[in-house]
């Protein structure tokens, strides 16, 4: 079976981001649909994806659309039990529900302040006390997943899960504004950062150039600490 996703600019569109990862992760088959988020033309582009008027959209194969990534995640994971998009311990699997949630629901100073972007590093944003409580609660959230890990790896229950997708732009936002985290923190960011799904998705959006850039900061930038 094969998937039709629909997704916006890549190096702008967070919640594109995670739905894509859930897909391409998960050697899930699926059709990537580029829609003109920034271009102007996204609600014409959506209109064969009737009622989704977001990215990231999902078109099941018997043209079931569903949009919103906690709706896409959980149909993904009922449809393929085996793929191991949750974890495979109860608790774990519980909680990495509840971070997924939690990313989806909040954090909206770290949104609004730091939208993600995939170019370069801003160097010395000043991180608002509302963003610094954000990334103190997302830390709390990292560590409690680290707790419960049952097998080996990087990814925040030891093997890549869903909510290691959903966090993939919260790392883009900690690395591409030079945000304050702790050592722990900042090594499971570089996981993602060299992952190669994550880096094959930035690659492709650097293809396209803005003029203007959409979101100038107005603070010195340096280059995206890994190659794409």
């Amino acid at each position: 079976m094969t998937y039709d996703l629909y997704i916006g600019d890549r190096t702008f569109s967070s919640w594109s981001l995670r739905g894509w990862l859930m897909l391409e992760k998960f050697n899930l088959s699926y059709r990537a649909h580029l829609v003109g988020l920034y271009a102007g033309t996204m609600a014409e582009e959506l209109a064969t994806v009737s009622p989704a008027t977001l990215v990231p959209a999902l078109r099941l194969p018997d043209g079931t659309v569903v949009g919103e990534t906690m709706a896409m995640a959980e149909t993904l994971a009922e449809r393929h039990p085996q793929a191991g998009l949750w974890p495979a311990d109860p608790a774990a699997r519980a909680t990495a529900r509840w971070l997924c949630a939690a990313m989806a629901a909040g954090f909206g100073a770290l949104r609004d302040a730091c939208p993600m972007q995939l170019q370069h590093v801003n160097t010395m944003f000043p991180a608002s006390d509302a963003v610094k409580a954000d990334l103190a609660r997302i830390e709390t959230l990292w560590a409690h997943a680290a707790s419960l890990r049952t097998e080996e790896g990087p990814w925040l229950f030891g093997a890549y899960s869903l909510a290691d997708a959903f966090y993939a732009p919260v790392v883009a936002r900690i690395v591409g504004y030079d945000l304050p985290v702790s050592d722990a923190a900042r090594r499971y960011c570089e996981a993602t950062l060299n992952d190669p799904a994550f880096k094959a998705w930035r690659a492709e959006g650097l293809k396209t150039i803005y003029d203007p850039f959409p979101y100038d900061m107005g603070v010195p930038v340096r280059p995206w600490p890994v190659d794409a």
